[in-house]
């Protein structure tokens, strides 16, 4: 697979675990460093700069949850692609990760080459979107799927890439009502398993960082785009 060494940032502090996951995804051809605390994890992001970032969350000096709002808090690391990679499954972590800026949640443990192949194809999706996508205007607001930015009224509004990805495929054709499985398989991929509680997340946060009434839930069906 041609990957154009794409940056890739572990942090875990499990050293089986970070030397397992390392040899895999460089193998795939990925450039990959590793950290073993929510600090270094940190620091070796700025020095780094990772465009994909794998977070234990139960990691010492700070949490993976904590280590992600810091990063999602500055600019460089708006459109950096974070997963939480953890042994914590229960439903209100999921949430928590998710709400904090994560584009997936895997839960431990998974075989290292299931985590090759959805890292791959989260890299696919995200190359596919660049290359085809074209820029969209509703209303009053402009959407750049090649830049990743979101202005309303001129105001730029910054999305992490999965809530970018999901507003974008649903003002591409307002008024249509997009199915929940059908939003995750365009958005997420069929190579990825998540929950039908993620699409619910990601609207919300959307809903809340454009400040508009503009998605619609259609209740037992899904998601439309008016405005």
């Amino acid at each position: 697979m041609e990957t154009t060494a794409k940056r890739i940032l572990i942090a875990d502090d499990e050293p089986d675990i970070l030397e397992i996951i390392q040899y895999n995804l460089t193998k795939e051809g990925y450039e990959v460093i590793t950290a073993k605390d929510g600090n270094e994890a940190i620091e070796k992001a700025k020095q780094f700069k990772p465009q994909l970032i794998i977070l234990d969350i139960m990691m010492p000096h700070k949490t993976g949850i904590e280590v992600c709002s810091i990063l999602r808090s500055q600019p460089q690391f708006q459109q950096t692609l974070i997963i939480f990679l953890t042994a914590l499954n229960d439903e209100p972590s999921h949430i928590k990760g998710l709400e904090t800026g994560a584009d997936d949640y895997i839960s431990k443990p998974i075989s290292p080459k299931i985590l090759v192949s959805r890292v791959n194809a989260l890299f696919r999706r995200i190359n596919k979107n660049e290359e085809e996508g074209k820029p969209i205007k509703v209303g009053n607001i402009n959407i750049d799927p090649v830049k990743f930015v979101v202005e309303i009224d001129g105001k730029e509004i910054i999305l992490a890439k999965k809530e970018f990805e999901l507003l974008y495929l649903l003002a591409a054709k307002p008024g249509r009502v997009f199915l929940r499985n059908e939003i995750l398989s365009q958005v997420w991929g069929n190579e990825v398993i998540v929950g039908d509680r993620t699409i619910d997340v990601h609207i919300r946060k959307i809903r809340q960082k454009l400040n508009l009434d503009c998605i619609t839930t259609v209740k037992g069906v899904g998601y439309k785009f008016d405005i």
